[in-house]
């Protein structure tokens, strides 16, 4: 029985660990809890604690008649375009991870060429962007040059994704279905896309998320019409009330949702394949 006891008892640097992270995750949240609780005061508040009220005026004041910004064009530029380098990241990151599962000429080059925008800061990137469609008499807009400018930095962690996906995917499966008859089209649509499925949503979460939220990129080459990062970080220069805060709660619970249904449909497709499992098995 004492044996058991001492057994049971953890060491005292797992307790310094877990104090250590319940820290750090205070630290990584406390900010944004502060924003979000001042987002909901009256219309007498103020930009500090304490709180003047309890309303959702500021909400109301960030696409009604009294609106402090071009809040709503902002965010049906920026949705539109995350979700144009969603679908974009999503093709190219499993055709380039499928095609990097055999050897061809130059591959490291083309490797480290797409990992290589990583590097580039990405003001410095899209201020070449912007000089290039200079020198070429094109206009810069979200639907051009800041799409091409996102792709520089969702591409590479897509790829990476799908490296590591692919890196845990065995060939034996694919051959097993060639000798039961499947053809090649048969194989990706029955055989791999399956499997990948995890995997192709995580690609998709980041190419999502990481264009949403994208500033540097995008300063130079949105044009004239800010997306919705440009429009916060102009309404921080002539706005000083709570619709900032407000905005900013609106813009993390949306990004809360895509994340909570990303993982919801990977859950799922967990269950369904252990659910799978257990029938065959039985």
């Amino acid at each position: 029985m004492v044996k058991n006891h001492k057994t049971a008892t953890r060491p005292w640097p797992f307790y310094l660990l877990a104090a250590f992270f319940a820290f750090y995750v205070l630290f990584l949240y406390a900010p944004m809890i502060c924003i979000y609780i001042l987002s909901l005061q009256g219309p007498n508040a103020s930009l500090v604690f304490p709180m003047q009220g309890f309303s959702l005026h500021w909400f109301d004041a960030l696409f009604g008649q009294a609106r402090t910004g071009d809040v709503g064009g902002a965010f049906a530029r920026s949705l539109p375009l995350a979700l144009i380098v969603l679908v974009v990241t999503v093709a190219f990151s499993v055709a380039a991870g499928l095609a990097f599962r055999r050897r061809f000429f130059a591959d490291s080059v083309v490797f480290y060429t797409a990992i290589g925008s990583l590097v580039v800061p990405g003001l410095v990137l899209g201020v070449g962007i912007t000089l290039l469609l200079q020198l070429l008499g094109w206009n810069s807009h979200w639907y051009s040059s800041a799409l091409g400018a996102h792709l520089t930095w969702t591409l590479p962690f897509g790829l990476l994704i799908m490296f590591a996906v692919l890196s845990r995917f065995d060939p034996l499966v694919e051959e097993a279905a060639r000798d039961l008859g499947a053809n090649d089209p048969q194989i990706l649509r029955y055989i791999v896309f399956p499997i990948l499925l995890p995997g192709i949503i995580a690609v998709a979460l980041f190419g999502f998320t990481l264009s949403y939220d994208e500033f540097p990129r995008s300063t130079f080459t949105v044009g004239a019409r800010n997306t919705l990062p440009l429009e916060i970080w102009s309404m921080t220069t002539n706005i000083t009330s709570p619709a900032l805060y407000a905005l900013g709660t609106v813009t993390t619970a949306i990004s809360f949702v895509i994340i909570a249904i990303s993982l919801g449909v990977i859950a799922i497709i967990q269950r369904r394949r252990h659910g799978k499992r257990v029938a065959a098995k039985a």
